[in-house]
């Protein structure tokens, strides 16, 4: 409780802490090349230094203009707490409001060593998903968050805390927008710059909302997108004896051998990088790791005809293993793998985020600081190889999907053959998982619903697993077959959940549900808070990967086909509708997942403390936080959102919601366009 107070206390001055540097232990983010000029950089430093009064100028300027040369940034290692990063239970954090608490118990999740991909340079997740830009930034919002009350408002912009302002009792406790920038403005090498200057920052989608809650989020989502791949492209639910090959074990991508093994399958994930490897393999998550490309051809045959459940990784490069299972095809005539997908980070493609197979991991960290012109250009010979072994594995009867991580679209800039003949402006030679497995989940209002028990006991995470499923179970009894299916997963995913040792950082737990039984298990907690069933407050809240939170023409909204998938009106109303309907708070981020300028999207958390009040926020905010997107998905056509509306206003004699009338006949179109 005292080291919390300590980190609640503003920032130390005086005395300064001693520089301890960056912590070798722990992984560290790629060097940035933000390319200031020398204008540039003095301004980078004069921003750094008014966090601090001008008599420590002397002492901090040096090591903050050392930071930026050698690093790119300033992340004012100095002010890194010693405390251990953590959830600490809710009732240990100094505070005047336990919604201020929730807010503190989130961001040190978000930075805890064991959730945080690089944990000093305030990265969650994605290479690049920030929470802070600096150190200065998180002992201000601790200690503004530790003196909040219940009518005050934390506003954030990019990493920096404006101030508390006067608010009412139901505003949100915070606000925070990351990266709004002008949209002309908006480009890679612009966020650079801007991120070294400290000025704007890259939130992801829920790194700078307080709202990761490690790798089980993703583990969910990929066994439900490898499960319904394996139903829409192999026929069948049962991936016995099936092999899906894909890449990446960092932050995100980490999830895919967990959940390749839950769908049944045999996961083969390659990874360049030995530490996210090891640590899967520590966790479990991976049952076997090699850097023998024969042994990984004779495991997967030896997998396949035994029909075991597999997850294995291959330390070296994903182009290898797919030029190697390409000529294992070409020799044999056996196809030796039926799915494929890539989770590299591309949407930060040249700082970190995809290897190029030409250059041994540490070649490719050394070359993309010191000559990043030759290193993009390796990048893009690369993925000109990724793709052609993708396409010729894909001709003889490989099923491969987008991850939805700027891959193909990456791809097709670098001028792979990746283009569909008469496809529209969002339409590849391979579809997104979201336009043909997430997709219509999305449009049905199913999507990422997630809670954190705050109290950071186990067994309060076993009884909200229970009510969730129990309430699941019941709702599910009088629904469609297509729903049914939906609820069937989750409850499964629920029920055995306890059993994967999912949680990493917090106690949380994710499900898919539609806004039904979002509103449902929300109000089934808030009870059990009410009851002591429950021993103390659950955040909730949901990845922004969802039916309304996010617009991004690529991924999220990659099925919108009446031209509205490049809008981004949805997001931005969902994070203003959820504003005023009763968040706890509120996030607005451009960039999260796809990369910077390719998307917006719009998060919330809310605390369930077994109050009244708490039970009408959740009920208001949460109809609102699906009906959004299933509406704009209605308008835009798709059929699942249509009949989902339709039934929501049904249910819910408030919503009115403008429906569309489709053109029946299209020679009416082709008369008048002949005119």
């Amino acid at each position: 409780m005292s080291n919390l107070k300590e980190i609640c206390s503003g920032l130390p001055l005086d005395p300064l802490p001693p520089n301890r540097g960056r912590d070798p232990s722990v992984p560290h983010a790629p060097i940035r090349t933000p390319n200031l000029t020398a204008e540039e950089e003095r301004l980078a430093l004069r921003n750094a230094l008014r966090y601090f009064p001008p008599s420590h100028h002397a002492t901090l300027a040096p090591e903050f203009a050392q930071e930026l040369r050698q690093y790119g940034h300033i992340y004012m290692y100095r002010f890194c707490p010693t405390l251990h990063m953590r959830a600490y239970p809710i009732d240990q954090y100094p505070c005047r409001t336990r919604q201020a608490a929730s807010i503190m118990l989130m961001i040190m999740n978000n930075l805890d060593p064991a959730v945080a991909q690089f944990p000093q340079e305030l990265v969650t997740y994605g290479g690049n998903g920030q929470v802070f830009s600096n150190w200065a930034q998180f002992r201000l919002v601790m200690h503004y968050l530790s003196e909040m009350t219940e009518e005050q408002t934390l506003v954030m912009y990019s990493g920096h805390p404006m101030g508390l302002f006067p608010s009412l009792p139901s505003s949100p406790r915070a606000i925070i927008t990351n990266g709004m920038v002008i949209p002309n403005y908006s480009s890679r090498d612009q966020y650079e710059k801007m991120f070294a200057l400290g000025i704007s920052m890259y939130g992801q989608m829920t790194a700078g909302s307080y709202c990761y809650i490690g790798p089980q989020g993703i583990v969910h989502g990929t066994m439900l997108t490898v499960l319904n791949a394996g139903r829409r492209y192999l026929g069948s639910g049962d991936l016995s004896g099936r092999v899906f090959v894909t890449s990446g074990l960092g932050g995100m991508s980490g999830a895919q051998a967990k959940a390749a093994v839950i769908a049944g399958c045999i996961g083969v994930i390659a990874e360049v990088d030995e530490a996210p490897l090891r640590k899967r393999h520590e966790q479990g998550w991976l049952m076997e790791v090699t850097s023998n490309i024969e042994h990984c051809i004779k495991c997967i045959r030896e997998a396949k005809r035994s029909k075991t459940p597999l997850s294995l990784g291959y330390h070296g490069n994903i182009v290898d293993l797919w030029e190697r299972l390409l000529l294992e095809y070409e020799r044999t005539g056996e196809l030796l793998v039926d799915l494929g997908s890539d989770q590299t980070s591309l949407h930060n493609p040249y700082n970190g985020g995809y290897y190029p197979v030409q250059l041994s991991f540490r070649q490719a960290n050394q070359l993309m600081s010191t000559d990043p012109n030759r290193f993009r250009t390796m990048v893009q010979e690369s993925l000109r190889r990724h793709i052609k072994a993708i396409n010729k594995l894909s001709d003889a009867g490989m099923f491969f999907w987008d991850y939805g991580n700027a891959f193909l679209l990456e791809a097709q800039r670098a001028g792979a053959e990746v283009e569909k003949v008469g496809g529209g402006a969002t339409e590849f030679r391979y579809p997104s998982y979201v336009q043909h497995i997430m997709g219509d989940i999305f449009s049905l209002g199913f999507g990422p619903f997630r809670w954190v028990c705050t109290s950071g006991n186990p067994q309060d995470l076993a009884v909200t697993d229970d009510i969730a499923a129990t309430v699941l179970e019941e709702i599910g009894a009088n629904v469609t077959d297509h729903i049914r299916q939906q609820y069937n997963d989750n409850i499964r995913w629920i029920r055995e959940a306890g059993k994967h040792k999912m949680v990493v950082g917090s106690q949380a737990r994710i499900l898919y549900s539609d806004q039904r039984g979002r509103v449902c298990i929300a109000l089934a907690i808030n009870q059990a808070i009410a009851d002591g069933r429950v021993s103390a407050p659950v955040v909730i809240s949901r990845d922004h990967h969802d039916v309304s939170g996010t617009d991004s023409p690529f991924r999220e909204t990659s099925n919108v086909y009446d031209g509205s998938a490049f809008c981004a009106d949805m997001a931005v109303q969902n994070f203003v509708g959820d504003a005023f309907r009763g968040a706890t708070w509120v996030a607005l981020h451009n960039g999260g997942g796809v990369g910077w300028g390719e998307v917006m999207n719009g998060g919330f958390g809310l605390l369930l403390d077994g109050s009244e009040e708490a039970a009408k926020r959740a009920r208001l905010m949460l109809n609102w936080d699906v009906s959004n997107g299933v509406a704009r998905r209605c308008w835009s056509g798709n059929s699942n959102a249509y009949e989902t509306i339709q039934r929501t206003m049904e249910e819910h004699r408030q919503l009115r919601v403008t429906m569309p009338f489709p053109v029946q006949d299209e020679h009416v179109l082709d008369r008048a366009l002949q005119g």
